[in-house]
């Protein structure tokens, strides 16, 4: 594909008559369009795209963003235009492709205009006139196999052209279809979307957009997650400081400026008087600019810096997603400074073991990109054998160009979500650039200076992403006809006590502030509704324990407990407390955020 892009201040045209018997039929509304400051995409579709439709299709709306964000537009005309190269798709591949890269660029937040194919136009162009005013770009497919390989779990290496993607696990199959050759899937609506709704996880209306607001349950859980990344991040064994720091940096200061222009285009910028600063977009430039401030000898090494830090990333407005693709996320970073790349790799295979043991224990399992240049896998083979024997399957290997990153490899951990998109959740880098870049040294046994490597690492992925998970592992689970929960952990409400009427209502309020008192999150649902009801209510909120007490229990001492996991018995409130007590070792406890009678609250 052939692009001629052209930054107008105005553009028009007009469909005056057929060059083509398989031109499209147009509607008198779609036989003149007008724009103002608008990049115009002069587009040629050849017959080398016809293979890889999709894949062509992605990388030029890549194109098209990349000159359209640098210009600051938002407006787009897609404009077929057959000039630009003697190879021609076939008519019918042209109009899929122009609509292809009409829609993707819609996704994207763009507002499009699509000319018609196959027909003499009329049209008038007013060139802006500045350097990037004029710009021509080709996509051509074989791109994707000189980009791509694959690593089997015996430590070969295939080019993806090659490759037998049929003989793969489902999907791994899905990865590749959908990052090399750009497949499009179904679409649909989440389901995952119907359970943040109920637990109180929305878009911020009076913010910007891409700002998510947290209700009592959501809160709490957001916290919880919190402290369990700092668990998570301690049980890797080497030593961790945790600290906290701000969320605006300086773009004057050099070595903010250069790693925001390392980082790319999706800065949210804030003026301040004459001053302009970055909101972060992980929590690397506070670490990196405390870690300058310390005195570090090899013998410290290596260690630890943890923040969950909010950050910030100016993601475009069509590709916002709950809970999943945000403006503003916590992310739980943890930079470890290594004395070398010998010792980098080392302890990465700790933190490779480490997210795959996390992500294994929520029930789900990593397709992995391992992002990297071609002379860092050649001379880091057995390294990397041992990350994808680590793995047990393939993984993709995406080359990137030599020296254009901070870092040397970037592994990127993706779930299948429940509507077959690959999804990144946790992820690890090595870098070799941003110590020296921040002045960050320590000094060797020679009593020399020296720049440490540095690990980029979040072991669960962003707060809301790996809660994005949860959920849409919970969708999978219904869609299998099973009912969806979350961990024990981190569901809010953990104990439900429904007195059959009012005569029990002390007893169950004893109960729960029991619960309460031992760490659990226990709450009585006193309304006065029925018993049905009640038991209906606990079970759409997901209660994982419901316990019913009658006059019966009370006389006996016992529950009658049902369990969302499956089964029900009576028991002991001791007996429960001992089984809770076993299903939350080793995970974080926090308080019920809301008022322990159901009466309490609003809208109960």
């Amino acid at each position: 594909m052939k692009l001629l892009l052209i930054h107008a201040e105005k553009f028009e045209y007009e469909v005056r008559q057929k060059a083509l018997e398989e031109a499209e039929e147009v509607e008198e509304a779609g036989r003149r369009a007008a724009v103002e400051n608008a990049l115009v995409c002069f587009t040629t579709v050849e017959g080398v795209d016809e293979g890889n439709l999709g894949w062509v299709v992605s990388r030029a709306a890549d194109e098209v963003e990349d000159v359209a964000g640098r210009l600051g537009v938002r407006r787009v005309v897609v404009y077929p235009y057959a000039h630009l190269s003697p190879d021609l798709a076939r008519p019918a591949v042209a109009v899929e492709a122009l609509k292809m890269l009409a829609a993707e660029l819609e996704s994207r937040g763009f507002e499009v205009v699509r000319a018609p194919f196959g027909w003499y136009k009329r049209f008038t162009l007013s060139c802006v006139g500045h350097p990037l005013a004029e710009l021509s770009r080709t996509v051509r497919p074989v791109e994707a196999a000189e980009e791509y390989a694959v690593m089997t779990p015996e430590g070969e290496v295939v080019p993806v052209s090659k490759y037998d993607l049929s003989s793969a696990p489902p999907d791994f199959q899905q990865l590749v279809r959908k990052e090399v050759y750009r497949e499009r899937g179904a679409g649909g609506r989440p389901r995952y979307l119907d359970y943040c709704r109920k637990f109180g996880i929305e878009w911020e209306p009076f913010s910007d957009q891409g700002h998510m607001r947290y209700g009592p349950e959501a809160a709490l859980m957001i916290d919880l997650l919190s402290e369990y990344a700092w668990e998570c991040v301690k049980a890797l064994g080497i030593p961790v400081f945790r600290v906290k720091g701000t969320n605006m940096f300086d773009l004057s200061v050099p070595a903010v400026k250069q790693h925001a222009e390392l980082y790319g285009d999706r800065l949210y910028v804030v003026e301040v008087g004459e001053k302009r600063y970055v909101l972060r977009y992980a929590a690397c430039h506070q670490q990196f600019a405390m870690l300058r401030d310390w005195s570090i000898s090899y013998r410290h090494l290596p260690f630890g810096v943890f923040e969950v830090a909010d950050s910030y990333r100016l993601e475009q407005p069509g590709e916002l997603t709950l809970c999943f693709r945000l403006r503003r996320f916590l992310m739980p970073d943890l930079h470890i400074l290594t004395r070398d790349l010998e010792e980098a790799k080392e302890v990465t295979l700790k933190v490779h073991e480490k997210i795959y043991e996390e992500v294994r224990k929520a029930g789900r399992d990593y397709v992995s990109i391992y992002n990297l240049t071609r002379s860092f896998l050649r001379e880091n083979m057995d390294y990397v054998r041992r990350l994808v024997e680590m793995e047990g399957k393939p993984v993709l290997l995406h080359f990137v160009p030599e020296g254009k990153y901070y870092w040397v490899i970037n592994v990127e951990y993706n779930i299948i979500d429940q509507l077959g998109r690959p999804r990144e959740i946790g992820t690890f880098q090595i870098d070799v650039g941003n110590a020296r870049r921040f002045g960050i040294t320590y000094v060797d046994e020679r009593g020399e200076r020296r720049h440490p490597v540095i690990i980029h690492t979040a072991l669960i992925g962003s707060l809301e992403r790996y809660l994005y998970m949860l959920l849409d592992t919970a969708a999978q689970a219904e869609a299998r006809g099973e009912k969806p929960s979350l961990p024990l952990w981190l569901a809010p409400v953990q104990v439900r006590v429904i007195p059959v009427s009012k005569e029990q209502l002390e007893a169950a309020v004893n109960i729960a502030e029991e619960l309460n008192a031992r760490g659990f999150r226990a709450d009585v649902d006193d309304r006065d509704e029925s018993l049905a009801r009640r038991v209906r209510d606990a079970e759409v909120k997901w209660i994982p324990y419901i316990v019913v007490l009658g006059a019966r229990e009370v006389e006996k001492g016992l529950l009658s407990v049902r369990r969302r996991s499956g089964g029900a018995s009576q028991m002991s409130l001791e007996d429960l407390i001992r089984e809770l007590e076993e299903r939350l070792r080793g995970y974080p406890r926090a308080p019920l955020p809301m008022p322990m009678l159901l009466s309490r609250r609003p809208g109960y």
